[in-house]
């Protein structure tokens, strides 16, 4: 049990969980003297000093200390997130893909995606080796993906290239393809309005992004806010298309944030952004009316990086998540769209929102985004 290990046990066995103890800061960790201390003090203790959770650290340095088995030895090693509503069925098909191609050795760490990206970031990002990247990573969020002490370093060291030689994307997402070949992108995740009717009043129906900004919807919106990928989306799109008023505007207007399950339920926010999947689960002659917004659905997209050194070892299994079986899991399962061009997407003639490749390269997106939570933060607290 790690808790009654001493601090310096820990590290000194798991050298990769340094990076969890610095981010809760416990520093120096590569002098003597400061290990000798810690020596003398055991996990539980010196979270309970701390006022940290001690099953919550307990989990990440395990998840960390298990990844960190899994990578060693010369396995495809893939790492990532997959939308919650769709991971089981995506997992099983995967496990079926192996099975049918048992000369593909393959470590993988594929978590829903309310687990968030910290662990990935830990293990592998930070410590800034190449060696010590997954061949493969799967997951929504821009700030992890464009991040320049992110995976943004690795970028502009030309360490990924597009592997799933798909030479168009599905019409409706033509302008998704990286013109850089760096990423790929296997589907997205869209925003859409749900409006409590009943709590609408005389209010008009929003119909837009714009609308939602109204001095009308004040302390009146529940945001995915607990849903990193898709809240920074809508940051960052609401960032370029209405500037920082825009985002202090959302932040006036936002009244709770809710999983998209609770939303359904709640009497309180008159609209919910939310994904559109969980529209599906409203009940005829319920009050909530799902709206899609005229000038688009804002899209989180689903990234997937693939190491260009490994072309050899891993380019069939990029195509198989790129490909028709997967896209289809996504789309018609989780009413994720799929790029893969053989995919017939749900209301594909609906509009969607993206930032845009120019918009990105252009821009520092991590650095916007910390700027919008500030933004947005400050005027929360305001209220």
């Amino acid at each position: 049990m790690l808790k009654k290990m001493s601090l310096k046990d820990i590290i000194e066995n798991y050298p990769e969980t340094k990076i969890i103890f610095e981010n809760i800061g416990i520093k120096n960790l590569d002098k003597k003297e400061v290990l000798e201390v810690l020596g003398k003090i055991d996990l539980e203790s010196a979270m309970k000093a701390k006022g940290i959770n001690l099953e919550s650290i307990e989990k990440r340095l395990s998840d960390i200390i298990e990844v960190k088995k899994e990578m060693k030895g010369d396995e495809i090693k893939i790492l990532g997130l997959l939308p919650c509503p769709v991971r089981t069925p995506l997992l099983s098909a995967f496990e079926r893909f192996l099975k049918e191609n048992d000369e593909v050795n393959v470590e993988y760490e594929l978590k829903a995606a309310s687990a968030g990206l910290s662990w990935i970031k830990e293990h592998v990002v930070e410590d800034g080796k190449i060696e010590d990247l997954a061949d493969i990573f799967i997951s929504a969020g821009f700030d992890f993906f464009f991040e320049k002490n992110m995976m943004g370093k690795f970028k502009e060291q030309g360490v990924f290239k597009d592997l799933t030689e798909i030479e168009r994307y599905n019409e409706e997402f033509k302008n998704l393809k990286d013109p850089n070949g760096d990423y790929s992108i296997l589907g997205v995740v869209p925003a859409i309005f749900l409006v409590n009717t009943e709590l609408l009043g005389e209010r008009e129906m929003p119909k837009s992004w714009g609308d939602i900004l109204k001095d009308d919807f004040k302390n009146s919106i529940s945001l995915p806010v607990a849903d990193f990928d898709l809240f920074n989306a809508i940051l960052v799109n609401i960032h370029k298309k209405y500037g920082e008023k825009g985002i202090e505007k959302l932040g006036e207007n936002f009244m709770e944030s809710m999983h998209p399950a609770q939303m359904l339920t709640s009497k309180g926010p008159v609209i919910t952004i939310m994904p559109y999947f969980f529209s599906k689960m409203i009940k005829e002659k319920d009050p909530m009316v799902a709206i899609w917004p005229e000038d688009g659905a804002i899209i989180s997209p689903i990234f997937m990086l693939t190491k260009k050194d490994k072309k050899e070892k891993i380019e069939k299994i990029a195509k198989y998540f790129s490909g028709k079986e997967v896209g289809e899991i996504l789309s018609h399962q989780g009413l994720f769209p799929s790029v893969n061009p053989e995919v017939k997407n749900f209301d594909s003639e609906k509009p969607m929102m993206w930032i845009g490749w120019d918009y990105i390269q252009n821009n520092n997106i991590a650095e916007i985004i910390r700027k919008c939570e500030d933004i947005f933060e400050k005027k929360v607290m305001k209220k």
